[in-house]
């Protein structure tokens, strides 16, 4: 062999090697599915927790994710059942949650989220989206149910909290609760620019425990938990309200608030909290 073709050989496959790495740092990163009953599955990763209902007459989705999540988003699904996408009952208009409505939409299904959500779509109130998604063609105020199959899911609006438009998704037969970014990690984020509030945050949670009978609870982002893990996020978002009024009202500093939150509550120094949640909280609880 000529040491041309060899040096053509290794520009071919060093072509390959580059194109290789470009396509995996472009993929879409990995989801998981979580069986949670027999008829309800989780999907987790890059973007918000998806919930997926199956029914005899088709599935109910709660939120879905970005929009470069759509194709792995469909795979897990045909791993779980082999029905058609009916609903998404979106929990907010955040793109890591409504970003897939598009394709989604596309495919057959339809959106339904709270009219406060669709409209902050339509305004393009989030400042750091990749894309505007979709916005619901179906809308609710306060509560909407979709019959499916013989089973029921109801979608409710308990007040402002991470938005001004947040639905916390109910599954009835199954004990279970979906609550979008009402809870989320270990802190909240206050998306002020989206209506939310963390003066109201913990009575909108009260709603939601006091009002719904439940036992297992799919988190906005991280693992599934109970009633109980969703009691003591309520009152650390309480205990952050307290301590960043009582602040405020002794007049100290952003700068001073801001270094007790990432000391006491692990905001990050830099992150949205900063961007969305600092400027707001400190005129909220004057």
């Amino acid at each position: 062999m000529s040491g041309r073709t060899l040096s053509r050989i290794f520009a071919v496959a060093a072509s390959l090697f580059v194109g290789w790495v470009a396509w995996t740092q472009n993929a879409p990163p990995k989801l998981t599915t979580n069986k949670v009953t027999d008829d309800l599955y989780e999907i987790e990763g890059d973007g918000g927790n998806v919930a997926v209902y199956i029914t005899s007459e088709g599935l109910i989705l709660v939120d879905d994710k970005y929009e470069r999540d759509h194709d792995n988003i469909a795979a897990e699904i045909k791993n779980i059942s082999s029905q058609p996408v009916k609903y998404i009952l979106s929990t907010h208009y955040h793109e890591d949650h409504s970003g897939g409505n598009a394709k989604m939409l596309a495919g057959g299904a339809e959106i339904i989220s709270t009219a406060m959500a669709r409209k902050n779509i339509v305004n393009k109130v989030q400042s750091n989206a990749a894309i505007t998604p979709i916005p619901a063609r179906i809308v609710f105020n306060d509560e909407t149910s979709v019959f499916l199959g013989g089973k029921e899911v109801r979608a409710k609006h308990y007040g402002r909290g991470h938005t001004n438009g947040d639905a916390v998704i109910y599954f009835p037969a199954l004990r279970t609760v979906h609550t979008g970014d009402l809870m989320s990690g270990n802190t909240p984020l206050i998306d002020y620019p989206g209506g939310g509030s963390v003066a109201d945050w913990p009575k909108t949670l009260d709603g939601v425990l006091n009002g719904l009978d439940f036992d297992r609870v799919i988190p906005g982002h991280g693992p599934i938990t109970n009633k109980a893990g969703l009691l003591a996020y309520r009152n650390n978002v309480e205990k952050l309200r307290n301590r960043a009024q009582s602040m405020v009202r002794e007049g100290k500093s952003r700068d001073e608030i801001a270094k007790v939150m990432t000391a006491e509550f692990n905001w990050a120094a830099n992150g949205l909290q900063m961007q969305w949640s600092l400027p707001g909280m400190m005129t909220e609880l004057k």
